[in-house]
């Protein structure tokens, strides 16, 4: 290894898979493959997955096509819904499921000429204010959706949670009480809960959950999971290309925005913001070299970090270092960086090597 390489751990994700099912024990999952699976691969993820999921959400209709295409015959929903008229006749040709969210979706489905009918979810707004209709159009949709013949019988009826990362707010126990209500008197299965609501309010579990980074191995919540045991399926690494010695009051990178305090041995990494590691990552951020956490110093470059290895190092040219995964929390990267861990998965560029552990 001498560049950056993304190793993903498929075990890792079937492991993960197997967590969260133990906590939602009742509930079916649509595993979220969105932004080429967080960045660990769509394809690579959803074979992985085909033999013990029961659906795959996807954000986009070229995310989904994909999937066909790759051969993945179980069912994939469109998260935010179609965009157009005639995406619908691709849709009811590839067996793909809809969101609907807004008037003019709910319009051209209705009015559709298809081969066969659509598996639709209707998604409802009960407080994010982002995708989702409002509560007094719901009986209009629903009627309107459970009469067409376009639409395969039952719908299903969703929402998505804003806060459930934070058990402490009082949000999420509001949507719930709208999403209840809404629903309440239809035998149609529900889904609210996302990973963070997986894992911190079991009541949203209904009859389906969506787990996204959970997924992954990474925590959607705050504080540490303390009830459920995940690993990180990627782990980022790349090999010291340089090792120089510094004295005291010299400086490190761009600006010299890092300056010893005495004399220590510095590591060249090749790896930058040009392959997805975050510009923004502080002085002090972690990186393992040898097993040992060092700091990063100075800027990141764009192909380049430094890490100060310490004067007594033994550190040699081509060894490893870790920038997230095994070792080392991405989710504590992402706070050195200001950014959150989604951000820095779905950031990781194509000139990364992907190796299959």
């Amino acid at each position: 290894m001498r560049t950056a390489t993304a190793t993903i751990n498929l075990s890792a994700l079937v492991d993960n898979f197997t967590a969260i099912k133990l906590l939602a024990p009742k509930s079916k999952v649509l595993a979220v493959l969105k932004a080429n699976a967080y960045g660990h691969g769509l394809a690579l993820i959803a074979e992985a997955l085909s033999q013990i999921t029961d659906a795959f959400g996807v954000a986009r209709i070229d995310e989904a096509l994909a999937l066909r295409a790759s051969g993945i015959t179980k069912p994939i929903v469109l998260l935010e819904g179609f965009f157009e008229a005639q995406d619908l006749a691709v849709l009811a040709d590839n067996n793909l499921q809809t969101i609907v969210h807004n008037e003019q979706q709910l319009n051209e489905i209705c009015n559709a000429s298809l081969i066969q009918p659509l598996k639709v979810w209707l998604k409802i707004d009960t407080g994010m204010h982002r995708l989702g209709i409002d509560k007094q159009e719901f009986p209009r949709y629903y009627q309107q959706l459970s009469q067409s013949s376009n639409v395969q019988q039952p719908i299903i009826l969703m929402s998505h949670l804003g806060g459930a990362d934070d058990k402490s707010s009082s949000a999420t126990d509001r949507q719930l009480s709208l999403f209840e209500s809404i629903t309440a008197g239809k035998a149609n299965e529900l889904s609210l809960a996302n990973s963070a609501a997986i894992c911190n309010w079991p009541k949203t579990h209904f009859q389906w959950v969506r787990p996204g980074l959970l997924l992954y191995g990474v925590s959607p919540i705050n504080d540490l999971l303390s009830n459920i045991n995940i690993t990180p399926v990627m782990t980022l690494q790349s090999s010291l290309i340089a090792i120089r010695t510094l004295a005291a009051g010299e400086t490190v990178g761009y600006g010299g925005a890092w300056k010893s305090k005495g004399k220590t041995k510095i590591g060249i990494i090749a790896i930058g913001y040009g392959d997805g590691y975050p510009r923004h990552a502080k002085n002090g951020t972690p990186v393992l070299v040898n097993g040992r956490r060092v700091p990063l110093i100075g800027r990141v470059s764009m192909d380049m970090i430094t890490v100060d290895l310490g004067v007594n190092s033994t550190d040699t040219i081509g060894d490893i270092a870790t920038l997230w995964g095994e070792g080392l929390a991405v989710e504590e990267v992402a706070s050195c960086a200001t950014t959150i861990p989604y951000e820095l998965l779905c950031n990781i560029s194509r000139r990364v090597k992907m190796t299959i552990k």
